[in-house]
């Protein structure tokens, strides 16, 4: 057996993936395990997968297992475009700030990217990549994706999503959606999935699983048909066809057959409520100096500003956490599924003195 090497007392909130597995997805995998089932996507847990996803965002639609959101991204994206393309979003979308080049080296596909106060895309904003159609010159604004929690921790309301599908349908353009914190935005908005998705006119979705407590578990769900096509091999030309998929298709299963999925993302939602509360309550006491926020805690992360040391101070007490901006001060700092009331009030304390230092 493999020696534990890491301290599991230690905890943090640099990001959601530093979590570990959700105790029920890892029954859920050993209870996959045994015996021998077919490769390839062509096992039973798959086949039921289909019927999981139905459920939450009605019929016709069809998922594809993958293993991690940036191969879901540039596979789906790929899915609705052609070679000569391009996609419009935000600055901070992890598109085109969080996947290494991989939309454009390994997708080949051109970004027209758009800077926004909040992470999210209007119509107007739009707007400003969305012209050159029929110019040779140009790359072909052909698809909007918009991040569904976004980047900043905002969530769009689901008569915003429309208003975004309906004005690219209008252009002749498609909608895509990075759910990789969808759960989250659900928690948030206190609305079913397929009412910010599907019924809002999204057309191809990337839905995550991994950041809400799976290991390597995500999906490409298309929406609408007329939207995709190919996928079935792209997927595999882009080396995200698992071998042993029903390991991929038993966690989406579990986290979606139930309200895991929801428990665990409002979960964490819950916690960065708690820690951006009783900050909030520390400014407005005159208890915190210095300290401030950049965007409106929606989900599962709280964006704050520090003076400067204070957070190098506490990475050295032990509290992990990203830099965002670090020239102006901004910090990030995640909830997970297993973040407890217990982590929030120590990190609140170390934040308190730290300030009270500075």
């Amino acid at each position: 057996m493999t020696e534990q090497l890491h301290d599991t007392a230690v905890r943090g909130f640099a990001s959601d993936n530093y979590s570990g597995v959700h105790p029920e997805i890892l029954t859920a995998i050993a209870t996959a395990n045994g015996g021998h089932q077919v490769a390839y996507g062509e096992d039973v847990y798959t086949d039921r997968l289909q019927e999981v996803f139905a459920q939450h965002f009605g019929e016709g639609v069809e998922v594809f297992p993958v293993f991690n959101g940036t191969g879901a991204n540039v596979t789906g994206l790929q899915s609705m475009l052609p070679r000569w393309g391009a996609v419009i979003s935000a600055t901070t979308a992890h598109i085109n700030s969080d996947e290494g080049g991989a939309p454009e080296r390994v997708g080949g596909i051109k970004l027209l990217t758009v800077p926004t106060p909040d992470g999210k895309l209007t119509p107007e904003l739009i707007d400003r990549e969305a012209w050159g159609w029929g110019d040779e010159h140009r790359a072909q604004p052909l698809v909007v994706s918009i991040t569904q929690t976004t980047e900043l921790g905002t969530a769009y309301t689901a008569d915003e999503v429309r208003t975004i599908a309906d004005h690219a349908h209008e252009r002749g353009m498609k909608l895509h959606m990075d759910g990789a914190r969808a759960s989250n935005a659900a928690a948030s908005l206190d609305l079913p999935l397929r009412a910010f998705t599907r019924d809002a006119g999204v057309d191809v979705l990337s839905f995550g699983g991994t950041k809400n407590g799976a290991l390597g578990a995500e999906a490409i769900v298309v929406l609408n048909p007329e939207a995709s096509e190919g996928l079935k091999f792209l997927r595999k030309l882009n080396m995200q066809l698992a071998s042993k998929m029903r390991f991929v298709s038993a966690q989406l299963i579990t986290l979606l057959e139930g309200d895991l999925w929801l428990e665990s993302a409002g979960h964490a939602n819950a916690m960065a409520r708690r820690l951006r509360d009783a900050l909030d309550a520390g400014i407005a006491a005159g208890e915190l100096p210095g300290l401030g926020f950049t965007q409106e805690t929606q989900s599962n992360g709280v964006f704050a500003t520090l003076p400067a040391g204070v957070a190098d101070r506490l990475r050295d007490r032990g509290f992990r956490f990203y830099d965002w901006d670090a020239a102006k001060g901004e910090v990030r700092w995640m909830c997970s599924f297993d973040t407890s009331e217990a982590d929030i009030d120590a990190f609140v304390a170390g934040i308190r003195e730290e300030l009270a230092r500075a």
